[in-house]
C-alpha cells in the first residue's frame, strides 16, 4: 500500500467504522470471557450484549461468530452460551502441546539465532518482576509463543497459540500465588537456557515435563474444587469429574473467606491458598 492509499484508507470513516466497532466489541467480549467476568456456562443474548457494550446488532453477531470459531462460545438455536470448562479438552490440549512444543524447542535449537534467543531472554526477564496474576498468565503465554516462534514453523506456532487461547480461562489457577508464578518463571528460564546451550534433548524433555506437570496440577485442583467453582456459577464438564469423590457441601455465599484465600475472578468466591 502506498502512502496515498494509506491516507485514503484513514479518511474512509463510513467503511472503517463497522469494522472498528466489531473489532472493539470482539476484544471486549473475549476479554470478559477469558477473565471469567462472563462465567463458563453462562447464557448470553445478542440484545443483552448490545446494551452492555453499546453496540448494534451487526457487530455483535460478527463478534459472536468469531468467538464461536475460537471455541469460546456455543451457538444453540437462537441462544449463545459461554463454553463450559471441559476437563477432557484440557487433557487433550495438554497432549497436543506435549507433542508440538518439544518439537518446536528442538527446531529452535537448530534454527534460532543468538539475537533471537537474547530477545526471548530479555522478554522473559522483563516480565518477572510484575507480581500480579494477569502478568503471570501473560508471562506464560508470551514465553510459550516466543519459543514456538523460534522454531520457524508457523503451523506449530498457530497451533500452540490456539491451545493457549482455549486454556486461558483456567490458567489463572496455575499462577494463583506468588510461589506458583516464581516456579513457572524458573522452569521457563531453565528451558530457555537449555535451548541457548544447544541441548535439544534436554530442552524438549524439560518442556514436556513442564506442560505435563502444569496440566496434572490444574486438573487435580479443578476436580477437587469443582463444587466450589460450580457454586461460583462456573459450568465444568469432563470425565475427570466423575472419578472424583464428592467434596462436601456447597460453600455458603456471603460467608467470610479463610485467611490466605484469593478471590476467583468474576465472582465473590475465593480460592484456597497453595502449599
Amino acid at each position: 500500500m502506498t502512502d496515498t492509499d494509506a491516507a485514503m484508507a484513514d479518511t474512509a470513516p463510513s467503511d472503517a467504522a463497522p469494522v472498528s466497532q466489531t473489532t472493539q466489541l470482539y476484544d471486549n467480549l473475549r476479554e470478559a470471557i477469558l477473565t471469567l467476568d462472563i462465567a463458563p456456562g453462562e447464557r448470553i443474548s445478542e440484545r443483552g450484549l448490545e446494551g452492555r457494550f453499546h453496540a448494534s446488532r451487526t457487530p455483535v453477531r460478527a463478534a459472536l461468530s468469531r468467538l464461536e470459531r475460537e471455541g469460546l462460545i456455543l451457538h444453540e438455536g437462537r441462544s449463545w452460551t459461554v463454553t463450559p470448562i471441559d476437563l477432557d479438552e484440557i487433557a487433550s490440549l495438554a497432549e497436543l502441546r506435549g507433542v508440538l512444543e518439544p518439537a518446536a524447542a528442538r527446531l529452535a535449537v537448530e534454527r534460532a539465532s543468538e539475537e533471537q534467543l537474547a530477545a526471548v531472554r530479555e522478554h522473559l526477564d522483563g516480565l518477572r518482576p510484575t507480581p500480579d496474576r494477569q502478568a503471570g498468565i501473560r508471562m506464560g503465554s508470551t514465553f510459550h509463543l516466543d519459543l514456538a516462534a523460534l522454531g520457524g514453523n508457523r503451523f506449530i506456532t498457530d497451533a500452540v497459540a490456539d491451545a493457549l487461547t482455549r486454556l486461558e480461562r483456567t490458567r489463572w489457577i496455575e499462577v494463583r500465588t506468588a510461589e506458583a508464578r516464581d516456579a513457572a518463571w524458573e522452569e521457563h528460564s531453565a528451558i530457555l537456557d537449555a535451548v541457548r546451550a544447544g541441548d535439544a534433548d534436554r530442552a524438549a524433555e524439560m518442556l514436556a515435563a513442564h506442560v505435563a506437570g502444569t496440566n496434572e496440577r490444574l486438573l487435580t485442583w479443578i476436580a477437587q474444587e469443582r463444587r466450589r467453582l460450580r457454586g461460583a456459577g462456573m459450568a465444568i464438564t469432563g470425565s475427570a469429574l466423575r472419578a472424583e469423590p464428592d467434596s462436601g457441601p456447597e460453600p455458603i455465599s456471603g460467608t467470610e473467606p479463610d485467611p490466605g484465600t484469593e478471590p476467583i475472578p468474576g465472582t465473590d468466591q475465593t480460592l484456597p491458598p497453595t502449599s
